[in-house]
């Protein structure tokens, strides 16, 4: 979207998008923790350096949650009120995006949304899903570490585990208590308008970010205050000691007067996020997609996913096309709230958001196959097959970029892509 976004819903576009877009095939490159590993990352971080960059932040969930948003999938139709009925092969779908069906969720896991970003939530994490789909603390002090032996200059890098809650009046609140931590981790960077964050988020955590491009937008916005208005009556509603309307208050004036991060650019990559929020270019600095992508169409639009049922029920647990909850966790999807409270600020949010409901209008939507958001630029990557069989280990080709074996080759991408080599 331009700027000015104001909350709109991305399009669902099949046009190429032209030089927005690129191709590349995974090449983990040397061997990790090798030297010849560790000087092109010191590379990588002399990039960065020169463009100023002074934090990394890594953004994700839980791997094991509804990744697809079957949830509200059923709740609209689904095989509930028979709109399986007549298309081929839907039955079977339905059944992969189940999280208690498709192999990822397990109801014994030690730990369930809505998660907290501390110490214990993410050592949990570690434990319980290594690298699919988490940026482990290892991963984080690794890539930090590797950053700094190039120009010396130790460019901190963090880990920011969001809630997980995956539907609009959790990913607002979300956006809320990521842009307070922001401040919070900013303060100790010494941050000027001359200076840049780089946020990775991987997955869902995405549109988190594509939210808070449109609340940290420097144009007018006519339903910012709305989006906090809902907010802080949701809050009034069901209290807590963590969440207060005067913390709102001191969010909405830090947004409006500009004065987030000290006005430092935040720039943005997401891995594998469906195409869902609109992006304002205007309350963020540069913009990038990742999506592993396997091209399997037979047109020459290699750009676009494949949707073809019953085909992509048998597809997935192979990863024949690539990321399938990039390419299914689309409009029309999510969790559903706890409480009717936050079902109506659901509501209220959804009508702000998103005019994506109802079971055919999901259809629509994945039929569009769209694998680039509408704004920014995107590297369709072919990441390849993973070996292992088990869906708690691919996710269905969403698990590919939190790997340490996938560390250089993003790094190197990020570099190349927002910041080419400063002179």
């Amino acid at each position: 979207m331009p700027h000015d976004n104001n909350f709109q819903h991305a399009n669902y576009s099949k046009a190429d998008p032209g030089t927005r877009v690129g191709y590349r095939t995974f090449q983990p490159g040397a061997a990790l923790d090798s030297p010849a590993w560790v000087q092109a990352m010191g590379g990588v971080g002399e990039q960065l350096a020169k463009s100023r960059v002074k934090g990394i932040l890594f953004l994700n969930g839980h791997p094991f949650m509804d990744l697809f948003g079957a949830a509200r999938l059923d709740e609209v139709g689904g095989l509930r009120r028979g709109y399986s009925r007549g298309i081929s092969g839907l039955e079977s779908l339905l059944a992969l995006l189940r999280p208690f069906t498709n192999g990822i969720c397990r109801q014994n896991d030690p730990i369930h949304p809505p998660l907290e970003n501390n110490e214990q939530t993410q050592q949990g994490l570690d434990a319980l899903a290594q690298e699919v789909g988490n940026f482990t603390s290892s991963y984080v002090r690794k890539f930090e570490h590797a950053l700094g032996q190039g120009s010396g200059q130790k460019i901190p890098c963090g880990r920011y585990v969001w809630s997980s809650m995956n539907h609009h009046v959790g990913r607002v609140e979300a956006v809320m208590n990521l842009l307070w931590y922001l401040q919070k981790w900013g303060s100790g960077l010494t941050l000027s308008k001359e200076d840049r964050l780089l946020l990775v988020g991987h997955g869902h955590a995405g549109q988190v970010l594509a939210l808070l491009s449109n609340v940290m937008t420097s144009g007018e916005s006519e339903a910012r205050g709305r989006i906090f208005e809902i907010l802080a009556k949701y809050w009034q509603a069901c209290p807590s000691e963590t969440q207060s309307v005067g913390q709102l208050e001191q969010l909405y004036r830090l947004t409006t007067d500009r004065k987030v991060l000290e006005g430092a650019l935040v720039d943005v990559v997401t891995l594998g996020t469906p195409v869902r929020y609109g992006w304002d270019t205007e309350g963020i600095g540069h913009l990038l997609h990742i999506v592993n992508h396997r091209v399997i169409r037979t047109d020459d639009k290699r750009w676009l996913a494949k949707m073809e049922l019953p085909q992509i029920a048998w597809e997935m647990p192979y990863q024949t096309g690539g990321d399938y909850v990039q390419q299914l966790a689309v409009a029309g999807t999510d969790a559903l709230p706890d409480g009717p409270e936050a079902e109506q600020a659901n509501v209220d949010f959804r009508e702000i958001f998103e005019p994506y409901d109802g079971f055919e209008r999901w259809l629509e939507c994945t039929r569009r196959t769209t694998r680039c958001a509408n704004d920014g630029q995107c590297l369709l990557v072919e990441y390849g097959v993973q070996a292992e069989e088990s869906p708690r280990q691919h996710l269905f080709g969403h698990a590919c970029y939190t790997q340490s074996s996938a560390m250089l080759f993003m790094a190197t991408e990020i570099a190349g892509t927002l910041y080419p080599q400063v002179r």
